[in-house]
């Protein structure tokens, strides 16, 4: 005891000698805290499917401090692809379970929660097969003709079929959201024009292709007749793939090119069609095929663009076309899941990585799934895949609507990232492995992030943007989009 009072009386003579002297005593400050400066908002889908699409507690911006954390830094000043939207593809199958496999309830539901960028996930691009495909009900085109007969005046051309499902479906989404964009995509010309005279496989005759240009200039007038505008429309879908068992056919680059050039191209600049051109349409293996379309500046005058399909190849395929014509636009334009991938924690990421992320950090100006809807058996099939799997399931049944994950990866960037928006610079410093990350900049100001860590484990990021900051654990296996304007 009397040694512990002898350092206590000498701790205070200590002091006090201080306080005699003159001098000051040293200070300690407390840790400095960065101050907030506003919120970001934040939503979350999770591998586990505990969160889906979720809205979670707003994140602190706070002023810059240092930080030795990985660090996503943005810059608004450098823009890159203008977004046209982001979606999948209404064809004759969905069209058909929204229209008669649900009732009128069920459907405004779906169309809303689809669609609708506060109430869903806010779609806003779609496309639409030129007569059938291997997702329709029956095979046909818009001039079918018995076996031997020829319409080179078109005068038997008509969407009648259409107007079963397809034609009402896009009215009623229309009518609600009317600022969706359409892309049109051929599988197959009328089988009187191919030199097979069948739907299955041949190519387009020399002598149809002024016919099957008319064919085209009549498919966009025929659906702005029943105000369905379409925006673009691609010229062949997978033209390397030609030996399927439903309507399909072989189109060579040099054949589309002179097709465009001499025949489509001119024809739409003479009906005063502002319809986009769109070539290619197939898989990231093979960017000779639209690069040498492109590289004949006669063609390349009539083309907004190539397109893409994530079935083979790599997404960094997309950069190489930009870097050689980064005067057009690169569009993606189909990839389905299915049976063959079943746990959602691997699709999501597989989504992010290739297709979401991957291909709008590759130039793309849009992003399309296959199927918008199939049912609970992956149909109504049309002799071409078995097992694939719509955005939503619609039970045939009962009209009841599962969300698939291809629906919560959509909502990740069409609920925020809306069209007009610019993808915006994002540069990363620190370990950022596990985690893809894109970031745009939309028309009223919002910066928005989409990051998606494929790790096992969170990962503590810093996100930057001038004199900003965010600081944000990303969870495991999981997507976040965050929205700021500030």
């Amino acid at each position: 005891m009397r040694n512990l009072s002898n350092k206590l009386s000498l701790g205070i003579f200590m002091i006090l000698g201080f306080a005699c002297s003159g001098d000051e005593l040293p200070s300690v400050e407390p840790p400095r805290q960065s101050l907030e400066i506003g919120k970001a908002q934040l939503w979350l889908t999770s591998g586990d499917r505990s969160r889906l699409l979720n809205q979670e507690a707003d994140l602190s911006i706070t002023e810059p401090n240092e930080s030795q954390l990985p660090t996503i830094i943005i810059s608004t000043q450098e823009k890159m692809q203008e977004i046209e939207g982001f979606g999948a593809a209404l064809t004759g199958s969905s069209a058909y379970l929204m229209n008669q496999r649900m009732n009128a309830a069920q459907r405004q539901q779906l169309i809303r929660e689809l669609f609708d960028p506060e109430q869903g996930i806010g779609i806003s691009y779609l496309r639409m097969t030129i007569g059938a495909s291997d997702f329709s009900l029956s095979d046909y085109t818009y001039n079918d003709l018995a076996a031997g007969e020829t319409d080179y005046s078109l005068e038997r051309f008509s969407i009648a079929k259409d107007r079963e499902d397809v034609v009402p479906i896009f009215k009623q989404i229309l009518q609600a959201y009317p600022n969706i964009s359409i892309m049109g995509s051929p599988w197959s010309p009328p089988a009187w024009m191919k030199t097979n005279g069948s739907l299955i496989g041949g190519r387009l005759k020399a002598e149809a292709y002024d016919v099957y240009s008319d064919y085209f200039v009549r498919y966009i007038k025929a659906f702005q007749e029943e105000q369905i505008p379409i925006k673009a429309i691609t010229v062949q879908n997978e033209p390397l793939h030609f030996t399927a068992g439903y309507p399909c056919m072989e189109m060579t680059a040099s054949e589309q090119q002179v097709f465009i050039r001499d025949h489509l191209g001119p024809k739409l600049m003479t009906e005063n069609l502002n319809t986009q051109i769109i070539l290619y349409d197939h898989n990231w293996d093979n960017t000779t095929y639209p690069i040498s379309i492109m590289n004949d500046p006669q063609t390349k005058q009539f083309v907004a663009g190539s397109a893409y399909h994530g079935y083979a190849g790599q997404v960094g395929a997309m950069s190489l076309v930009h870097q050689a014509h980064p005067d057009k636009g690169l569009y993606f334009t189909e990839i389905s899941g299915g049976e063959w991938a079943t746990n959602f924690s691997d699709n999501l990421q597989w989504n992010m990585r290739n297709v979401f992320i991957g291909t709008t950090a590759n130039w793309s100006k849009n992003v399309l799934m296959w199927n918008l809807a199939l049912d609970q058996n992956f149909g109504p099939k049309n002799n071409g895949c078995q097992d694939c799997r719509g955005v939503v399931t619609i039970n045939n049944e009962s009209g009841a609507v599962t969300k698939n994950v291809e629906y919560y990866s959509i909502g990740h960037f069409a609920k925020f990232i809306r069209p007009g928006s610019y993808r915006i610079k994002s540069e990363t410093q620190g370990d950022m492995n596990g985690i893809n990350q894109v970031a745009f900049e939309t028309p009223s100001g919002n910066k928005v992030l989409v990051i998606a860590n494929d790790l096992s484990a969170s990962k503590e990021i810093i996100v930057k943007e001038g004199a900003k900051q965010i600081q944000y654990s990303i969870p495991a296996k999981s997507v976040a989009t965050l929205v700021w304007n500030l």
